[in-house]
């Protein structure tokens, strides 16, 4: 195993020791079948409490949660049965163990740490696809949720791209932080905390990355006031929905927006908004 995979590999662990602690952290006594007692000190699980349910040892599940050992896909199982994790925080977490086959993860330390994307090609690739929806506003994303490349309707639709300054073209700098994009979209906060969740699943499963860290940094500088969405471990796809956008004057249009997976390794997503039909 060369240097950057064993790299990848520890740093995995690790982000899967965080992710376990984090959920059992949000797991009340009640909800497994134990009583609270009056000394408790802690509102989740304790250690010894997960790894009874999960049928290991209090030192190695001890262990599994400080990134020090690798696990199976069966005992990794029980832990999620014993944690209550829901479908996507079970794949998320079968993932960082390197057991999903989505793709995401890096167990193998194929991917460099510091390796930028070939934005440009992508973009390239991608821009045909775009112009062919005249009327549906369409925004190309990289892993980040950087943007990349857009069609003449989302530029027309939202403020454009290009006179956005290249170093805040990201979608969530953009939604969390930007007074244009939150006129355009007045209930921006759903939309922003579901892409956040698509975000934090990719970013966990990339652990090297510098820009996922870059930007993790740049929201929590940017926006405090949202730490407890900086600090959620909570992860997901994103799930289609429908809008609602001030569009002029006070009239409101509705579009259904959809994420698109790219198919590049370590690939973006094409976010597409269809104008919803009349009722």
């Amino acid at each position: 195993m060369t240097d950057t995979a064993q790299r990848v590999r520890g740093a995995l662990r690790r982000e899967l020791g965080g992710f376990l602690r984090a959920h059992r952290e949000l797991v009340a006594p009640a909800d497994v079948g134990l009583p609270r007692t009056p000394r408790r000190r802690t509102s989740g699980l304790r250690r010894e409490e997960v790894a009874a349910l999960s049928g290991v040892s209090v030192a190695w599940y001890t262990w599994l949660e400080q990134g020090r050992v690798d696990t199976s896909r069966q005992v990794l199982d029980a832990v999620a049965r014993a944690l209550r994790m829901d479908g996507a925080a079970r794949e998320h977490a079968l993932a960082l163990a390197g057991f999903a086959p989505d793709g995401l993860s890096a167990p193998d330390g194929l991917h460099a740490p510091d390796a930028r994307d070939a934005s440009d090609s992508v973009a390239v690739n991608h821009q045909p696809l775009l112009d062919s929806w005249p009327t549906t506003p369409a925004l190309l994303l990289g892993p980040a949720l950087d943007l990349l490349a857009w069609n003449t309707a989302y530029a027309t639709l939202w403020p454009d791209p290009a006179a956005i300054p290249p170093d805040r073209r990201n979608l969530l700098l953009l939604l969390t932080g930007d007074p244009h994009h939150q006129r355009l979209l007045p209930a921006w906060q759903p939309l922003a905390m579901d892409l956040y969740r698509h975000f934090r699943t990719r970013a966990d499963r990339d652990p090297l990355s510098a820009r996922f860290r870059e930007l993790t940094s740049r929201l929590r500088a940017e926006r405090p006031d949202l730490e407890e969405w900086w600090d959620c471990r909570s992860v997901g796809d994103f799930a289609p929905r429908t809008v609602e956008l001030a569009v002029r004057d006070g009239e409101l249009a509705h579009y259904g927006v959809t994420l698109l997976l790219t198919p590049e390794p370590r690939g973006g997503a094409v976010l597409a908004q269809t104008p919803a039909r009349s009722r």
